[in-house]
């Protein structure tokens, strides 16, 4: 819910219920573990569940699956809501629901309310539960009080494993309100751990495409409060009015906040792009504020393998509450290129929010961010940043030829070095703000700020970035030229290709 300034795991299968019918009879209470169900738009939730007599509803099929069932919802609209409350077990295995085999089960919500924050499909205090292979779509409000969102999962649970859908037109139309011009959020799908100490864990996101989301104030896929242990991975999020991936703390979302982070988790492998404020009232014009990936106040996690462009901003690690830190956040070998903004920004992002502290940014290309041409330029250092390391990465300008702009100087214990820079403009005509003073020249600010001793100024042959191919040309200035920290650099590039294939590491996402 970020307004700008200036500027392990558990892969689980479950599958959904089909029930087709007969007669008034009373359905068993469940049979044995491993039991398949089905549901199907010519059934009906008196008959049995079978393949043959499929019931009617979601909801049905949800009330009465036991753990280590399948419920496989057969093709078609189901205009339906679906309120998930029981729990699969780690001996009997979890209750999955799943689209069947090839067909597409659609669960719509046109014409359906929403009351509150409310799930099309919702999973509520549930372990054990998998939900696969669904189109999700229009579930719309214009209230103020209302936030629709695709797959909505809270209070506490483990072993959740939300695969393969794909989730569309999720919106809130009302119009915001007041200076802050609030009231207006949706979400594709949210996952806020409102408990303490239990929290949400051993969480899996993987592989389902988000887009088309009208979201006012919030996000697209987003974790928030007590979710200790997860993975979100291989995710499509575009085409989205606001954050495609945020991982947030310290908003009160956790009944204790010493638990109020989302934390020890895994962000890899997503491709996010063309996600924007440009056309969302609840922005002003050219606050070019939604991330591409976004850590508020989250902690010890990882992003890496994934790429971000055509968003406002690529991946952001701040803090929006004061005296509050974004911790711990390792971003490594991942390509962000052509965002609006900033191509990766960190700190508060003014003097009245938080910090960054302790976070790693390695082995990164960025090209070509700042496309909007405000100079804030491929790194952003905003308010309190402390002990932060920013190695290996490639950083090539836009037309401003701004590469680091750091206003701020409540900036201490950063280490930037072993990076390669680019601007078109050359050298001499090449950008850096540090700490609130201005250089131009590469010379000029590696004598002024004591920064990129070990750094280079140099075309970096990327095969074809003008097609977005950014593996290195053999004869690359960045091949071999990092620094092998094996602490910090991962074990594979963003290719999943082995790190260290030479002398040293490869500067940049690709080894």
């Amino acid at each position: 819910m970020k307004k700008f300034g200036k500027i392990l795991l558990v892969g689980l299968s479950m599958i959904l219920g089909l029930g087709l019918a007969a007669g008034n009879m009373q359905l068993p209470a469940a049979s044995a573990a491993g039991t398949e169900y089905y549901v199907a738009t010519s059934g009906s939730d008196s008959n049995t569940g079978t393949s043959d007599a499929p019931w009617k509803t979601l909801q049905h099929a949800a009330d009465v699956a036991p753990a280590g069932s399948t419920v496989y919802v057969r093709g078609g609209v189901y205009n339906q809501k679906l309120k998930i409350t029981r729990s699969g077990s780690a001996s009997q295995g979890a209750i999955v629901f799943t689209n069947y085999r090839t067909e597409t089960a659609i669960i719509d919500g046109t014409g359906l309310s929403v009351s509150g924050t409310e799930g099309l499909i919702e999973l509520a205090d549930v372990d054990y539960v998998t939900v696969q292979g669904f189109e999700i779509r229009n579930f719309t409000t214009a209230s103020k009080n209302a936030v629709p969102v695709g797959i909505y999962v809270h209070g506490s649970g483990g072993f959740i494993n939300l695969s393969n859908n794909k989730i569309h037109d999720i919106k809130n139309t009302v119009t915001p309100t007041g200076k802050d011009l609030l009231g207006r959020d949706a979400h594709g799908i949210a996952v806020y751990g409102t408990k303490a100490p239990a929290s949400i864990h051993d969480l899996t996101i993987s592989g389902n495409e988000l887009h088309n989301l009208v979201l006012g104030s919030s996000e697209s896929l987003v974790l928030n409060g007590n979710v200790d242990g997860f993975a979100v991975t291989d995710n499509l999020i575009h085409n989205n009015d606001n954050i495609g991936i945020d991982l947030i703390g310290f908003e009160g979302t956790a009944s204790n906040t010493a638990y109020d982070q989302a934390r020890n988790g895994l962000v890899k492998g997503n491709r996010v792009y063309n996600n924007s404020v440009q056309n969302n009232p609840s922005y002003r014009k050219d606050d070019n504020s939604a991330g591409g990936i976004y850590v508020d106040g989250g902690k010890d996690s990882i992003i890496e393998q994934n790429y971000s462009y055509n968003n406002d901003i690529g991946i952001e690690i701040a803090s929006e509450h004061a005296g509050k830190a974004t911790s711990n956040i390792t971003i490594r070998s991942n390509v962000i290129y052509n965002n609006r903004l900033i191509g990766i920004a960190m700190g508060g992002y003014d003097d009245g929010r938080g910090s960054t502290v302790n976070c790693k940014i390695v082995n990164n290309t960025l090209y070509k961010n700042d496309t909007f041409g405000g100079g804030s330029g491929q790194f952003f250092v905003q308010y309190d940043t402390q002990n932060n390391v920013i190695k290996n990465n490639i950083f090539v300008a836009s037309s401003t030829d701004v590469l680091i702009y750091n206003e701020y100087t409540k900036n201490s214990d950063n280490v930037v070095d072993y990076n390669l820079y680019f601007a078109p403009g050359g050298s001499s005509e090449a950008n850096w703000t540090w700490k609130n003073k201005d250089y131009t020249g590469f010379s000029a600010y590696k004598s002024g700020t004591g920064n990129d001793a070990h750094s280079l100024f140099a075309d970096p042959k990327f095969v074809n970035a003008a097609n977005g191919d950014f593996h290195l040309q053999s004869s690359s200035p960045a091949v071999d030229a990092g620094n092998t920290d094996r602490a910090i650099i991962g074990t594979l590039d963003i290719d999943g290709k082995p790190r260290v294939q030479g002398a040293a590491v490869n500067i940049g996402a690709y080894e």
